[in-house]
């Protein structure tokens, strides 16, 4: 899913009111910690994370590893932060986040 800058704008503001549930730290990316961002976006579909200063990794190249392990969206990165997005699958999710598309309509 390629995200529009309408879309990623509507993900950002979203995002400011959402606390950090992600951390990679100074193990790095571990499979826990994909499993655990897969379950988040499936519960949330939009999920903040933060980098560490002893992480190897910076919030650009952590945000894309698990967005490529978890087939979500990068959002956005600033500083040591950065947010994830994607659909929930789940057909009991009632509080789905609907995304504005070019012509103004939801997803």
């Amino acid at each position: 899913m390629e995200l529009t800058s309408k879309q990623r704008a509507q993900l950002r503001t979203l995002a400011n009111g959402i606390d950090t549930i992600l951390t990679v730290g100074k193990g790095g990316i571990s499979e826990e910690l994909v499993a655990q961002c897969r379950d988040a976006l499936e519960a949330r579909e939009l999920v903040k994370g933060q980098v560490l200063e002893n992480s190897e990794y910076d919030a650009r190249s952590a945000c894309q590893e698990l967005a490529e392990r978890t087939a979500a969206c990068p959002v956005q990165v600033i500083g040591r932060r950065f947010v994830l997005y994607r659909p929930s699958h789940r057909k009991d999710k009632k509080d789905k986040i609907v995304l504005v598309k070019a012509g103004g309509q939801g997803r």
